[in-house]
């Protein structure tokens, strides 16, 4: 079987592999939604008198065997077939015949790769959405295990007020909190169907029915214009990993955080041997590898949405190749954040605290203000209670 869009003189085989790209290994993750698409599809062109009943049945008998086949591992898109949507199409007539031939009647490769990333994004989000929540119930755990220990709080890295792990621990529940939120209004910018679009230019003839694809996917609304169908993508992959990049933002916090309180100096947070590593010339090393590797995913989050932000950069409106290349940046950006959450949750869960060397950490310094405070409660004005303690530290 050949391309989708094979003209009569035969393509360089060196362009075909340059323009293909990874694009058929990273589709491998797209066949079921693919597949979904397809039959949505399908039974709107059976619902508008292309396909017949028994064409349907067997078309979506098919796609859903390819889904199948694609779970067991068994469904291997290779260079040859470019990307998910050859490959299915060229199954679906290597089976079907001429029935198979029908698939691609009132879509292009423009919207039917839109619809399945789409798909994909929306479940994509909701596992970061879980990840995010379980993050939030380990530091819960761990507050409520050690909430009546107080701390040292700084500014400038330096001793400045009494703080304690409640106080800590909850200012990152707060910010997962509005992560979620970010998240939450992602998902719903995403959640437009943009099938049926064509190549950004509508469907000619044909009076298709895309509220009622858009109903059997399961998204809320229709992506109205076609053009800007096709002008979103990369603006939409932008918001995605802008929103990653926010979450990732309290990560390298929390992670700094953990570092720093866990320092040998410091010794308040302990760090459970299991989840630390050692060094080839140290014996005596305990690093917080995890932690640390972790706080740097923010810098590569970042990376990411600033690259898929820069693909789109100066092209007049419509496709262009150029945009091929947003998918790997969000799979990446995906799979990164996944990866850190699952782990990083799983490690403060397990995170100890030392009572005792908090409780010796806690020097007069940190009672300063307070010390200021008692004075203006006994009617002395803020300034000059400020001095009379300032002379004491001076």
């Amino acid at each position: 079987m050949g391309k989708l869009w094979e003209k009569k003189t035969k393509p360089d085989p060196h362009v075909i592999k340059f323009t293909v790209g990874k694009d058929y290994i990273l589709d491998q993750r797209l066949v079921k939604y693919d597949c979904l698409c397809s039959i949505a599809h399908a039974k709107m062109l059976n619902r508008i008198s292309v396909l017949s009943e028994d064409e349907l049945l067997g078309i979506v008998k098919v796609l859903k065997e390819i889904m199948e086949l694609d779970k067991e591992g068994k469904f291997k898109i290779e260079i040859q077939d470019e990307d998910s949507h050859t490959k299915i199409e060229n199954f679906l007539v290597q089976k079907l015949g001429d029935v198979g031939k029908k698939i691609h009647t009132g879509r292009s490769r423009n919207d039917q790769v839109l619809c399945a990333l789409r798909l994909y994004y929306k479940d994509e989000l909701k596992e970061i959405e879980k990840l995010v929540n379980s993050l939030i119930a380990s530091i819960k755990d761990f507050v409520e295990r050690y909430k009546k220990v107080k701390i040292p709080g700084f500014t400038h890295t330096r001793k400045a007020m009494v703080s304690s792990i409640k106080l800590w621990g909850e200012s990152f529940i707060e910010a997962l909190r509005d992560d979620l939120k970010i998240l939450k209004s992602t998902f719903n910018l995403i959640d437009q169907s943009p099938l049926g679009t064509g190549a950004g230019y509508g469907i000619p003839v044909l009076k298709i029915d895309r509220n009622y694809t858009k109903k059997l996917l399961g998204f809320k609304r229709v992506q109205r214009n076609p053009m800007y169908v096709q002008n979103s993508r990369g603006k939409f992959e932008g918001e995605i990993l802008s929103a990653l990049s926010m979450i990732m933002y309290d990560v390298n916090k929390l992670s700094s955080d953990i570092i720093f309180f866990s320092m040998g100096d410091m010794g308040i947070f302990k760090i459970p041997e299991e989840f630390t590593t050692g060094s080839s010339i140290m014996p005596h090393k305990k690093n917080p590898d995890v932690f640390e590797i972790a706080r740097s995913k923010y810098s590569k989050i970042l990376s990411l949405e600033m690259r898929v932000k820069m693909v789109p950069l100066n092209l007049i409106s419509g496709y262009h190749r150029d945009l091929q290349e947003t998918k790997e940046i969000v799979f990446e950006g995906f799979d990164t954040v996944k990866e850190t959450l699952s782990v990083i949750s799983k490690v403060v869960k397990k995170l100890k605290v030392n009572k005792e060397r908090a409780k010796e950490l806690l020097t007069g310094e940190l009672f300063a203000t307070e010390q200021v405070y008692k004075l203006v409660k006994n009617g002395v004005p803020f300034r000059e209670a400020y001095k009379i303690i300032k002379e004491k530290y001076s």
